[in-house]
C-alpha cells in the first residue's frame, strides 16, 4: 500500500533528541489543521452570528471546539496506530460504491472549502485595494496555486513555518481589534449558556459547526501526523500521541480564540449598536471604523481576511491530493491537482459574482459552510468505526468514554443537519413554481444520501472481516513468474551530455554486456528543432551529433555495438517515438536533475515517456 503524502512522509525525524526538542519536533501538523478552523468562511458565519444574536452563540463555538478535539485527537490515533490516512482506512473497509460516494463528498466538501477561501481573499484583496474589484480578485487567487507547489518542494517543516506565521498575523490582529473594541465580559460569560432563539439562530449555528469541524480536516490530519519518523514500538507511539494531543490542543485553541474574537467582535461593534442585518465581510470592514472610531481596525481586519484564506488554500490543497489518492490510488502532479481544485472553486463564484453582484459572497459563503457541515458525518461516522476497531488498532483502541461522546458528538451534528435539510426541502417545495419537479430531483438524492448514511453507521457493526482481497490497494498477490535466461538484445539510453551520461551508460552495459546492441538517444529541443523537425540544420545540431558520436565511438573501441539516433522537439513523445522505431526492449535513464520551477516550465520528462513506452524503464 502507498504511503500517505509519499513525497514527505515520515520526513521529520523525532528521535535521538532531547525530550523538549522531540516534544518540538512533533508540533506543526496541527497549526495546519487549525487555519481549516479559521477560514473566510468561518468568518461569515461567526460576523452574521454575532450581528443577529449578539453574545449569545458564543456556547456553540466552544462546544464545536471540543467536538474538533475530539475527532481530530482521532485522527491522529489513525495515522500514527495504524499509518493510514483517513481515506485509505476507508477503501480498505468499504466495497468500492462507497468509496466512491464518499470520495464524491469528499471532493464536494473540499470545493465548498475553496470556494469559501476564493472568496475571503478576494474580499480582503478588494478591501485594502478597493480600486480591485472582487471579481478581479477571485481571478488573482489562481496565483497562489503555485505557492504551495514551491513550499512543499522545500520541505514539510518550511511549509508548517509558513502556516504558523499567518497564524500568528490573523491571533495579532484580532487581539488588536479587541482591545479596541473593549467587549463586556458579562455579556460575553452569558453567552456561554447553550440556547436556540428561532430557526434563522440554527441555521448559523449549523453553519458555524460546518465552518469549525471540517471534514477535510479529518482526512489530512490523519496523513499529517505521518509526516513524523519515531520508533513504532509501544512507548514511541504513547510519545507521539500524546505529544500530537497537546499539539492538537493548542493549536485549536487559537483557532477558537479566532473564530469567538470574530463573533466577539460582530457583537460589541454591530449588535451592542441596533445593527443586526450585517452579513457581508466587506459590511462588516466599512462599519468597523465608524463603529469603534479607529482607521487601524478595518485595516487589521483586511489583513487577517487575506492571510486566513492564503492559509487555508494551501491545506484544502494537500486533503485533496490525500483524498484522491487514498480513495482512486490516483495521483496528480501537485501543481495540476492545485489548479483543478481552484478552478472547480473559482467558476461557481466567478458566476454568482457576475450575475449577481458582490453583494451575493456574505451569502455563498455561509451555504458553502452548510454544506460542509452537511458532510460531517460522512466523515465522522468511519472516523469513529476505525479508531474503535481493536483488529485495527490494538490496544490502542479509544476508550469506552471516548466511543460515547465520539457517538454524541455524531449524533448532535447528523441531527442537526437533518432537521436543516428537512426545512430547505420543504420552503423549497412550498415556493417553487415546480414542487414535483423538486419532489423529483432532489429529494431522491437526499434519500440516497440518507441511506449511505445508515449502510455506513450500522454495517460495520456487524459485517464481517472482510476478505484479504478487499484489504489491499492492488487485491491479491500473483505468483511470481521468473525468466532466468531472458537477456536484452537491445537497450536505448537517453543523455544529454550531463554528469548522470556516465551512470546512465554504465549501468546500462552492466545489464546487457557485450553481446548486447546499444542505443544512444538524445533529443534536440531547440526552436528550429521543434518547428523544422529532422529539417533543422543548426550549430546546435551539429555540435550535439559530434557529442554523441564522440560517446558511441568510446563505447566501440571498447567492444560495445552501439548506433546513434537524434529526435527533434518534445522529449516526452520524441524518446518514446525513437524506442519504440528502433524496437528496443529495455530503456534507461539518467534523472535530469530539476526542480521546482525548471519542473512547472519544462514538465517531467519521465512521467510522461513511462506511460508512453510498454518496456522496461530503469532511472539511474
Amino acid at each position: 500500500m502507498s504511503k500517505s503524502l509519499e513525497e514527505v512522509n515520515a520526513s521529520v525525524n523525532t528521535s535521538g533528541k532531547s525530550k523538549w526538542r522531540g516534544f518540538l519536533a512533533f508540533l506543526g501538523p496541527a497549526y495546519m489543521i487549525s487555519v481549516g478552523y479559521m477560514d473566510p468562511g468561518n468568518w461569515a458565519t461567526d460576523i452574521a452570528g454575532g450581528s443577529q444574536f449578539g453574545y449569545s452563540l458564543i456556547w456553540v463555538l466552544i462546544m464545536s471546539n471540543l467536538i474538533a478535539l475530539l475527532l481530530q485527537s482521532h485522527c491522529t490515533r489513525l495515522g500514527i496506530v495504524a499509518g493510514k490516512d483517513l481515506a485509505q482506512a476507508s477503501r480498505e473497509s468499504f466495497p468500492p460504491f462507497v468509496n466512491i460516494f464518499l470520495y464524491a463528498l469528499a471532493e464536494i466538501a473540499i470545493a465548498a472549502c475553496d470556494l469559501a477561501e476564493v472568496i475571503g481573499m478576494a474580499i480582503g484583496i478588494h478591501l485594502l485595494f478597493p480600486n480591485v474589484s472582487i471579481l478581479a480578485g477571485v481571478c488573482i487567487t489562481v496565483l497562489d496555486s503555485f505557492l504551495l507547489l514551491f513550499l512543499l518542494n522545500k520541505g514539510i517543516r518550511k511549509l508548517e513555518a509558513f502556516i504558523i506565521s499567518l497564524v500568528a498575523l490573523i491571533g495579532i490582529s484580532f487581539l488588536i481589534q479587541l482591545l479596541i473594541a473593549q467587549p463586556s465580559l458579562k455579556q460575553i460569560a452569558g453567552g456561554l449558556i447553550p440556547g436556540i432563539e428561532n430557526q434563522d439562530a440554527l441555521y448559523i449555528a449549523i453553519g458555524i459547526i460546518g465552518a469549525t469541524v471540517m471534514p477535510h480536516n479529518l482526512y489530512l490530519h490523519s496523513s499529517l501526523v505521518q509526516t513524523r519518523k519515531f520508533r513504532r514500538n509501544e512507548d514511541g507511539i504513547k510519545k507521539a500521541l500524546r505529544f500530537n494531543l497537546i499539539d492538537s490542543a493548542i493549536a485549536l485553541n487559537l483557532a477558537l480564540f479566532v473564530n469567538a474574537a470574530i463573533l466577539i467582535l460582530a457583537a460589541a461593534s454591530f449588535f451592542n449598536n441596533g445593527i443586526n442585518n450585517v452579513t457581508e465581510i466587506q459590511d462588516a470592514h466599512r462599519l468597523l471604523e465608524p463603529m469603534l472610531g479607529s482607521s487601524l481596525a478595518p485595516i487589521l481586519f483586511a489583513v487577517a481576511l487575506i492571510a486566513a484564506g492564503q492559509s487555508s488554500t494551501i491545506t484544502g490543497t494537500l486533503a485533496g491530493q490525500v483524498v484522491m489518492e487514498g480513495y482512486l490510488n490516483l495521483r496528480l502532479q501537485p501543481w495540476i491537482r492545485r489548479l483543478i481544485t481552484r478552478l472547480i472553486a473559482i467558476i461557481p463564484a466567478f458566476l454568482t459574482i457576475f450575475f449577481l453582484g458582490e453583494q451575493s459572497t456574505g451569502k455563498l459563503l455561509i451555504l458553502s459552510q452548510v454544506i460542509l457541515s452537511m458532510q460531517l458525518g460522512f466523515a465522522v461516522i468511519p472516523l469513529i468505526h476505525f479508531v474503535s476497531d481493536k483488529s485495527k488498532m490494538g490496544e490502542f483502541a479509544i476508550p469506552l468514554w471516548q466511543r460515547i461522546a465520539s457517538w454524541i458528538s455524531a449524533l448532535v451534528i447528523i441531527s442537526l443537519n437533518i432537521k436543516l435539510v428537512y426545512g430547505f426541502l420543504s420552503d423549497w417545495t412550498n415556493g417553487s413554481e415546480n414542487p414535483i419537479l423538486v419532489s423529483f430531483t432532489i429529494v431522491p438524492v437526499c434519500v440516497f444520501c440518507f441511506v449511505m448514511l445508515l449502510y455506513i453507521t450500522f454495517v460495520p457493526f456487524f459485517a464481517k472481516k472482510h476478505s484479504q482481497k478487499h484489504n489491499h490497494f492492488h487485491g491479491g498477490i500473483a505468483p511470481l513468474q521468473l525468466n532466468k535466461n531472458e537477456q536484452y538484445s537491445k537497450i536505448a539510453i537517453t543523455v544529454d551530455f550531463s554528469g548522470s551520461d556516465s551512470k546512465a551508460i554504465n549501468k546500462a552495459i552492466a545489464m546487457g554486456g557485450t553481446a548486447t546492441h546499444y542505443v544512444l538517444l538524445h533529443v534536440l529541443e531547440s526552436t528550429n528543432a521543434v518547428v523544422y523537425g529532422e529539417e533543422a540544420f543548426d550549430m546546435e545540431r551539429e555540435q550535439d551529433f559530434q557529442y554523441l558520436k564522440k560517446y558511441a565511438d568510446q563505447l566501440k573501441e571498447q567492444g560495445y555495438n552501439c548506433e546513434m539516433a537524434l529526435g527533434f522537439g518534445n522529449p516526452k513523445t520524441e524518446i518514446p517515438n525513437l524506442v519504440n522505431s528502433h524496437k528496443c526492449d529495455l530503456l534507461v535513464m539518467g534523472t535530469h536533475g530539476h526542480k521546482t520551477f525548471k519542473d512547472i516550465l519544462l514538465g517531467a520528462t519521465i512521467d510522461s515517456v513511462r506511460h508512453n513506452v510498454k518496456i522496461p524503464l530503469l532511472l539511474v
